[in-house]
């Protein structure tokens, strides 16, 4: 059987029923698309640079039995695609959220946040050997305070999107990462992570996932608020 398409597939699948959604009358994405894709390309090219580097490092690769091997410099085209269709499928899932359920502003986001500053960035440092692991952990630790000290704060409902979203994570990657297949699609250099596994999945995925998702959406609710700001300052100048 032909495997080579695995990866591929896993893409498709993922942002297939998010995508359809999207131009469902009561969740039109599709009208925030202007907004969106902006955001998602600023991010997918910071993830790409990261990514192609790392590949070079040896610290993570790709298995030739599960892709193309259509390649952009040394990354499977379906690397590629994986910061287009995950971040669409995850964003969507937020915007579903933010606009149709009632999230009350409470201090909890506040103190997870704190909480996880804290632990990532001592990780981070008691681990700076293992890069998947430091870079990673560090980068989250550095976005959250970010957000927390600027005006726009953690986006409302980020958490509870990405804890809806850690059910499709866990059958995605763990697909990626080997369960339910002969081999992983991507293997990782276990002398760059924690060697903590959930299952096949390295530990250190579920924060990549979440800097992924926080940076795709702060992004996304960034350039919506400065087409919002331009679009008021252009009602003003024709008055």
């Amino acid at each position: 059987m032909n495997m080579k398409y695995t990866y591929l597939l896993i893409d498709m699948l993922c942002i297939a029923v998010p995508l359809a959604a999207s131009f469902h009358r009561l969740s039109p994405f599709y009208k925030d698309w202007r907004h969106y894709l902006p955001a998602n390309i600023m991010v997918a090219a910071f993830f790409l640079v990261w990514d192609a580097l790392f590949t070079e490092m040896g610290i993570w690769g790709f298995n030739e039995a599960y892709i193309t091997g259509i390649k952009v410099y040394n990354l499977p085209i379906e690397e590629v695609l994986f910061f287009v269709c995950i971040p669409y499928a995850c964003t969507y899932t937020y915007y579903v959220i933010s606009t149709h359920v009632k999230i009350k502003q409470t201090v909890t986001p506040l103190y997870i946040s704190r909480i996880l500053i804290l632990v990532l960035t001592m990780v981070a440092f008691l681990n700076t050997g293992r890069l998947y692991t430091s870079v990673t952990f560090l980068l989250l630790s550095l976005l959250l305070m970010f957000l927390l000290i600027s005006k726009s704060g953690i986006p409302r409902g980020f958490y509870a999107t990405y804890l809806l979203m850690l059910i499709p994570f866990f059958i995605s990657n763990g697909l990626l990462t080997g369960s339910w297949l002969n081999e992983p699609i991507v293997w990782y250099n276990d002398n760059h992570n924690l060697g903590i596994r959930m299952g096949t999945i390295p530990l250190e995925d579920s924060f990549y996932a979440m800097l992924m998702l926080l940076m795709n959406i702060s992004a996304y609710e960034w350039v919506k608020s400065k087409s919002a700001s331009f679009e008021v300052k252009k009602l003003k100048t024709a008055e």
